[in-house]
């Protein structure tokens, strides 16, 4: 059995690079803000049930 060779720094140790999809959804305002309301309501419900 052949042993697979691992290069230091190599592709591997770095994390992926975010899809142009991604970059959209992290930068635009009206997605965070919807998110940001979304969390609310969330945090709101848990605060309510105790």
């Amino acid at each position: 059995m052949k042993e697979k060779k691992i290069q230091p720094y190599g592709q591997q140790f770095y994390a992926p690079a975010p899809t142009g999809l991604t970059k959209l959804m992290r930068t635009n305002i009206f997605v965070q803000l919807w998110r940001f309301f979304v969390l609310n309501i969330k945090i709101l419900r848990m605060v309510r049930k105790h």
